[in-house]
């Protein structure tokens, strides 16, 4: 099997990067991390030295390139299906892809308002749009606890992709101080407690902020 290459950027900011980093973690896979210095000059053209889309993350296998998060959380599923990333049953798994690919495509007004920044705190002077997306969001979290999470303190009982998309919206609210329900702050301390998530975190808060960079 060919060494795996993930291209990331800055671990405090990169909420996109986060996520399949998680999933290679959770896969026991081992691999290289490629760290790309964001706000920089150079940082676009030291990007499409490795990513056609000119974004980041990218995962590489041998000559394969993949460029989207989700797209790499799948790839890492069917390239490792005994760490079972996805639920067992078809009705969990289901869901789980929804949920997923909901927090893919969509919450563009709380990815506006509360940035991800894991190293500092802000009050929140989020817009009505954004805490409506916070509020969907921890609908979504209380459904999948309820339904789908007996087997563990996650989403869908074990860790899995799902959580590796909702991961930084966790970081989000506490570097905002969103109230959350009581099943969402459970969900969202055994996020942050998760040994990967915290090595992340530990990695971000060591990191110099972007606007004190070159």
């Amino acid at each position: 099997m060919t060494e795996l290459t993930l291209v990331i950027g800055n671990k405090n900011h990169s909420s996109w990067s986060l996520r399949p980093w998680l999933a290679l973690k959770a896969a026991g896979l081992p691999f290289h991390e490629v760290l790309v210095g964001l706000r920089r000059p150079e940082t676009k053209t030291e990007i499409l030295r490795h990513s056609p889309s000119g974004k980041l993350p990218l995962l590489i296998d041998g000559t394969l390139r993949i460029w989207d998060s989700l797209a790499i959380c799948e790839y890492i599923a069917e390239r490792q299906p005994a760490a079972g990333l996805w639920p067992d049953a078809a009705d969990a798994r289901a869901t789980a892809r929804a949920v997923s690919a909901e927090m893919h495509a969509g919450f563009m007004a709380m990815r506006r308002d509360y940035a991800m920044d894991i190293s500092r705190r802000f009050p929140d002077q989020g817009s009505a749009e954004a805490r409506a997306d916070a509020a969907r969001v921890q609908e979504v979290w209380r459904d999948c606890r309820q339904r789908f999470g007996a087997g563990g303190d996650f989403l869908f009982g074990r860790f899995g992709i799902a959580d590796c998309m909702f991961a930084p919206v966790v970081t989000r609210f506490r570097t905002y101080g969103l109230a959350l329900d009581a099943i969402s702050q459970a969900y969202s301390d055994a996020v942050l407690a998760h040994p990967a998530m915290r090595e992340w975190c530990q990695a971000a808060e060591a990191e110099t902020p972007l606007e004190n960079t070159n």
